[in-house]
């Protein structure tokens, strides 16, 4: 296969790209801005050639008009010669509706001047198409349609679908996907097959443009971009170049603590120091934008911003995230942009280019868990191109503190940590060709071959593609379960097309990959209060939960048992501790190669005390090597040297194993990998543990480590047993009757059109979703374990809830030695333990109390270390 992706080693000069421009945009730009930024140097010219284009870099550098100049200037020229037709001309897709409307704005305003410096009208169309779109709007596009039509994933898949609006894009030239890192999930594997969905119907060779922000490796994003092509010397990549800008903008960014020690404090003065500092960040600047990591923490935030400090927090305060209703965020994003705002807090749902007008400064409250996610928020302050992007972290945690403190480094070395799209969706896949039939008949080998065009499908085999054909053609027989065919398959002709007139109202109030989710009651399943609703729990973290766990709900502990539809039945008067807190679900897994930094970091800082340097040499090292002031330094330092003195520090070349007894035994692996892989290794683990005779094994993860808990723990013959071979089968055993898979199968079967959220104007509520999926789960298992929509729940369980590709690295790692395993007796946890063993705790105790018991443990080991 020939590699067809090239980086562009030098951008066009000013006066090059002016020369490429027709006169009105140059004009324009030339009076507008009287030069280009790098990135449309190194785009527009490529863009006026028709070559297929990657653009990387950060928000706020011109990235809308290092897209849309060419085909603006494309389009101008066509209407002065009277040759623009009614048709779409470019395709603008982005993962947010919000954005579509930006990009309208943004787009439009240039073009009024443009056509007020040239005292005519142009002519050119710009719409947006997206699921807030209005009845007559679309009318309207159907007259006339857009010449940039601005839309979404999900709606590109309906226009492709719609008999009308297909014949507008049979001559689109351009694509733009924007955000293209934040389509690193099952809706860029859907968007992977629309555009060459796309490219079949258009009959010009479309040049795709990527937009990114800073992300790893560009070069797989690339391909994601632009795919393949099968040629008569067989598949190859497409073209494309990529224009790698990533790091023009300057960055100032810091660790800070509100007190010297996080652990030797009063919870009282921790909180008034916390918000003292942000108070004083906030005065010290215009406009600030904080992160928090869950929805809860943006709440809390808000509220004790307003209540200690009255007089400066009213109106001037907001808060952002997705629970909130459209309204609510968009009233927020409205009152940024006209600056009427000195602070909004928000979870994750700012992180993304909408405007939001001028910020100043960024607040990252805790580790947003990925470089790259970190220089995404970050990048939101100095929101201009020659602006410094300027991110303060705050961290209440000796763990969180090692990790901002590593990702600062990264971030000032520009070592960015790595994306991926996943791969062969057998539900999404589905979709597609449901839709594909309904467009046209099909020869399959023809299909097959459209489809592996995608990136994310180019290695689908044929067994897994027929499997899908015949699910969707009704070979399966589950008609009795009111799963009909919606396709025929003719496998004398090899042909297929869509079956039933209503195939299109189907597919089209069906189509999407983000699966609907509810809340599940809580309900007591025996004793006095039987079938007492105590409350309730997100799906998120009911997928966590296996039976036997204990978790708190009200301040008061439950064991889960099972669950039936939404309801999720639990025993009362639990006297065991909690193994998982309620904000599990919430929290950002650790990145893969950030957690391979810290484990590096961790190594320098063993080597270091086992050559016995003196406390001072050993700070001077941290200040120098993670860029840190002495407060911070001394921080770390004095987390490294309790844990060095107690057992000895874990990193990359050691996994420390503790053994220690509480109501049960314990196992504490020190494995920084990131929660993901230790999802992963901590359940094959368990489930050989508990196929060795240990009853009611316990597991508790975090991105950190894991521990398991029970009476009879064989750790040393489960290391010895699970390997990178067999880790597939034993979690696809170890999965095979858990509530996340339960879940995934109804999103997967949603998805997969095997249940319809909505048929002939009715919608399935979540609860009948679940109840219809429990029952064709159990169905679909006799049939055949390898059924494509059990098969794809599987998949997403381990691929993209788990990590399994890397822990199988892990597990490489141990088998060859590269990583020794030292078993370590204590009678307490060791430093870098605590807070895994805590979390459990973390809804029952207070921060006051929580604060105690570290204060306590760290006494207990200070005891022993003497």
């Amino acid at each position: 296969m020939v590699g067809r992706i090239r980086f562009m080693k030098r951008p066009a000069s000013n006066e090059q790209v002016f020369t490429l421009l027709g006169n009105t945009v140059a004009s324009w730009f030339r009076k507008k801005f009287g030069s280009f930024t790098l990135s449309q140097r190194y785009a527009i010219p490529a863009i006026k050639a028709r070559k297929s284009i990657l653009v990387s870099s950060p928000t706020g550098s011109g990235k809308t008009l290092c897209a849309f100049t060419a085909i603006l200037d494309y389009l101008i020229e066509l209407s002065k010669r009277n040759e623009l037709e009614d048709k779409v001309y470019c395709v603008y897709v982005s993962p947010l509706r919000a954005l579509s409307r930006d990009i309208e704005v943004n787009l439009k305003g240039p073009l009024a001047e443009m056509q007020e410096q040239e005292g005519k009208e142009f002519g050119i169309r710009i719409a947006v198409r997206t699921g807030d779109t209005t009845q007559s709007e679309r009318a309207a596009m159907l007259k006339k349609p857009p010449h940039i039509l601005i839309t979404t994933p999900e709606t590109l898949a309906i226009l492709l679908t719609t008999k009308r609006f297909r014949e507008f894009l049979r001559a689109v030239e351009f694509c733009i996907v924007d955000e293209i890192h934040a389509m690193a999930n099952k809706r860029g594997t859907h968007l992977s097959l629309s555009l060459e969905r796309l490219q079949h119907i258009s009959v010009m060779p479309i040049t795709r443009i990527g937009l990114s922000a800073t992300v790893a490796p560009l070069e797989l994003v690339a391909r994601f971009l632009v795919g393949y092509e099968k040629t008569a010397k067989g598949w190859q990549e497409r073209e494309c170049w990529i224009a790698d800008v990533g790091f023009e903008k300057k960055i100032d960014v810091s660790v800070l603590t509100p007190t010297e020690s996080l652990i030797y404090v009063h919870a009282e003065e921790l909180s008034d120091k916390l918000y003292e500092l942000i108070d004083k960040l906030v005065q010290e600047h215009r406009t600030t934008l904080i992160f928090t990591n869950t929805r809860s923490a943006t709440e809390r935030v808000v509220h004790h911003l307003k209540e200690r400090f009255p007089s400066k927090y009213v109106e001037n305060i907001g808060a952002h995230h997705s629970s909130l209703s459209r309204h609510s965020r968009l009233s927020i994003e409205q009152r940024l942009r006209n600056g009427e705002l000195r602070v909004v807090v928000t979870s994750t749902s700012l992180e993304l280019g909408i405007d939001i007008g001028y910020i100043d400064l960024v607040i990252l409250l805790g580790s947003p868990k990925s470089v790259a996610r970190a220089m995404q928020r970050i990048g939101r302050a100095g929101h201009k191109l020659h602006e410094t992007a300027k991110g303060r972290f705050i961290v209440l945690d000796q763990d969180d503190l090692v990790e901002c403190s590593v990702m600062q480094k990264a971030i000032k070395e520009k070592k960015i940590d790595k994306i991926d799209f996943p791969r062969n969706c057998l539900d999404v896949l589905a979709q597609h060709i449901y839709g594909m039939a309904i467009e046209q008949r099909w020869n399959v080998d023809e299909l097959y071959n459209l489809v592996r065009q995608s990136y994310c499908y180019h290695e689908l085999n044929r067994e897994d593609f027929f499997a899908v054909i015949s699910y969707l053609a009704g070979e399966y027989a589950l008609e009795a379960r009111d799963v009909y065919a919606k396709i025929w398959y003719d496998s004398e002709t090899r042909e297929i097309g869509r079956r039933g007139k209503l195939a299109r109202m189907i597919y089209m109030t069906n189509i999407g990959t983000i699966p609907d989710e509810s809340y599940v009651n809580v309900v007591i399943a025996g004793g006095e209060r039987k079938g007492v609703k105590v409350g309730v729990i997100d799906e998120g973290f009911l997928e966590r939960l296996r039976p036997g766990d204990v978790f708190v709900l009200g301040g008061e502990r439950y064991e889960f048992l099972y669950t039936r539809g939404m309801n999720a039945y639990v025993k009362a008067s639990v006297y065991r501790p909690p193994t998982i807190p309620s904000w599990f679900s919430e929290i950002l897994p650790l990145s893969f190669d950030l957690a391979c930094e810290i484990q590096r970091f961790r190594r320098l800082m063993a080597e270091k005390f086992t050559r016995g340097m003196s406390a001072e040499e050993i700070k001077g090292f941290i200040k120098k090597h993670l860029h840190v002031d002495d407060k911070i330094a001394n921080a770390i330092y004095q987390y490294f040297y309790d844990q060095h003195a107690y057992i000895g520090i874990p990193h990359e070349r050691l996994m420390l194993i503790e053994h220690y007894k509480a109501e049960k035994n314990f196992l504490v692996f020190h494995s920084l990998y990131g929660r993901r892989v230790n999802d992963a290794l901590s359940r094959a683990y368990a489930y050989v543990i508990a196929q060795a005779g240990g009853r009611d094994v316990q597991i508790g993860i975090n991105d950190n480590g894991f521990f398991i808990g029970g009476e009879k723990l064989h750790a040393e013959k489960a290391l010895k047993f699970v390997t990178s071979e067999n880790i597939d089968e034993i979690l696809k055993e170890a999965i095979d009757r858990t509530e996340i898979l339960k879940r995934r199968f109804r999103h997967c079967a949603t998805r997969g059109l095997m249940i319809l959220r909505s048929y002939k104007g009715k919608t399935k509520s979540v609860g009948r979703q679940q109840m219809k999926s429990e029952m064709l789960m159990h169905a679909v298992r006799k049939i055949s374990q390898e059924f494509p929509i059990l098969k794809e729940a599987r998949r997403e369980v381990m691929e993209d809830v788990m990590d399994v590709a890397n822990a199988k690295k892990v597990l490489d790692w141990l088998h060859s030695k590269k990583i020794r395993v030292k078993h370590v007796n204590v009678k307490v946890p060791s430093p870098f333990a605590l807070n895994l063993i805590m979390q459990g705790y973390a809804d029952l105790i207070k921060i006051e109390d929580k604060l105690e018991f570290l204060k306590r443990m760290y006494d207990a080991i200070k005891k022993m270390q003497k």
